[in-house]
């Protein structure tokens, strides 16, 4: 198979935009999702409305493949929302591409989701069991069928039914052909914000989405609010009551969030930058030059330089060209390996003691790799740090990880991991220092795959394919 970076699988990016003109959003929609294609690689989709009617077009692909200039003609409107998916429940196939519609007796909608529903297998029987019928293998496709079918007349009724059922994660776009709506579920474990461009509003997963569109940042959507936009503006129309204990993903901070986006008022970057610096608290060593493990550790190996006085290079270099490929290489290329996506600047490292930063290690099937790679460019000593705590459980609400049994360090204490991948020293950042590098509380972070301990209770392993196989 093609090497892949051996980190936690994305979950899902969404969009919507309302507009008080009569313009066509589909390219704004575009633009926001092109700015997500971090979060999703596997399909990707939008759906606009005129008022009249829902105009649809998902294909599986990048966001760039899926739509050409043609398309944009057909999804005229100006209210509409758009996905981008990495599939966390349900496989990979267009099926179960996003926007989902659903239409019934008492509305008809369009929605796309980030998260997902623990309990989603219980929701697809009791759907089954009262006689309706689900396309897709998707628990996107539950939460649409249950907003639309919801026994409620007004949406504020509707999204309370909903979150009295739903348990798990969800970040929801959502449409009527005249109304978006954004819905953050109670623990506000995914995120989504607001933002706004002259007589436009948007709704989107990251800040970043907003900057490439040209609108500003407004705020967050709230853990277990509903807002709803149409022609007067924007407004709650829903606000369940919350502990103030939340669960905010904390991995969005160390590796899904792009490092220019915005969470709880803070910049990823410095954050990362941050995590660096706390590493080399925790793990000082003596060396010669910080590198980082490109891309999303190049900010905390900048703090762990600034933070230890060890200057900082750059020591691998990424082919920022390779991602999702139909095209499978053939021996020779699985035996270079780790060479497909990175390579190495032999030169700077040659003789050379160095820190290696990395975001997560999950199964251990890169890492050995990346650090062979360095032995063959000349580095005297490889110190490796981690800025994550160890992984020792999966995530269950919106990120394919692995396995209990997958996870390296579930399985391995710390030294044991440092001699499975050839380094000479390996550090991991603590629990208190991840949690201070981020600028939160404790009891507003979903911290399960370092602690086992959950914001939800869930079950020790749950299928993404579980929807395809029970019934």
């Amino acid at each position: 198979m093609i090497f892949q970076k051996d980190v936690p699988k994305e979950e899902c990016g969404v969009v919507g935009v309302y507009s008080n003109n009569a313009q066509s959003i589909s390219k704004e929609i575009f633009f926001g999702l092109y700015a997500l294609q971090h979060r999703g690689q596997e399909s990707a989709g939008i759906c606009t409305s005129d008022g009249k009617k829902f105009n649809v077009h998902k294909g599986m692909g990048l966001v760039a493949q899926v739509f050409e200039e043609s398309v944009f003609d057909k999804l005229k409107g100006n209210v509409g929302i758009g996905h981008t998916r990495y599939s966390t429940t349900g496989s990979s196939k267009i099926e179960n591409a996003q926007p989902f519609l659903a239409e019934s007796y008492n509305t008809d909608i369009a929605l796309a989701h980030n998260g997902n529903v623990i309990n989603s297998n219980e929701l697809k029987k009791d759907i089954i069991n009262s006689g309706y019928n689900l396309s897709s293998s998707s628990d996107s496709e539950i939460i649409a069928h249950l907003i639309a079918y919801a026994p409620a007349q007004s949406w504020k009724d509707r999204i309370a039914y909903c979150m009295r059922k739903i348990q798990g994660a969800y970040s929801l776009v959502l449409m009527d052909k005249n109304q978006l709506i954004g819905v953050r579920d109670p623990l506000g474990v995914r995120p989504l914000c607001i933002g706004k461009k002259d007589n436009q509003w948007v709704i989107a997963s990251e800040s970043c989405a907003l900057d490439h569109m040209g609108a500003e940042f407004v705020r967050e959507v709230n853990p277990g609010e509903a807002v709803l936009i149409d022609k007067n503006g924007i407004k709650t129309i829903y606000q369940r009551e919350t502990s103030e204990k939340t669960g905010a993903c904390v991995f969005e901070h160390i590796y899904f969030a792009r490092p220019d986006s915005k969470l709880n008022g803070t910049l990823i970057y410095k954050n990362r930058m941050a995590m660096g610096a706390e590493l080399a608290k925790e793990f000082p060593v003596d060396a010669d030059m910080v590198i980082g493990v490109p891309d999303s550790a190049t900010a905390a190996a900048v703090g762990y330089s600034q933070e230890s006085g060890i200057p900082f290079g750059e020591g691998l270099v990424k082919n920022r060209y390779v991602g999702r490929t139909f095209i499978i290489p053939d021996q020779i290329l699985r035996d270079i390996g780790v060479r497909w996506k990175l390579n190495l600047l032999s030169e700077l490292i040659e003789g050379k003691k160095i820190v290696v930063v990395d975001d997560s290690i999950v199964r251990g099937t890169t890492t050995p790799h990346v650090v062979n790679l360095l032995r063959k460019g000349g580095a005297k000593e490889i110190h490796f740090r981690i800025c994550a705590p160890p992984i020792i459980s999966p995530c269950h609400f919106g990120v394919d990880m692995a396995t209990k049994n997958e996870l390296l360090a579930a399985n391995m204490e710390v030294e044991e991991i440092r001699k499975f991948i050839g380094a000479d020293s390996l550090g991991y950042l603590s629990n208190e220092g991840l949690i201070k590098s981020v600028k939160s509380k404790r009891d507003n972070l979903c911290m399960g795959c370092f602690t086992g301990n959950y914001p939800i209770p869930v079950q020790l392993e749950m299928d993404k394919l579980i929807l395809e196989t029970e019934s």
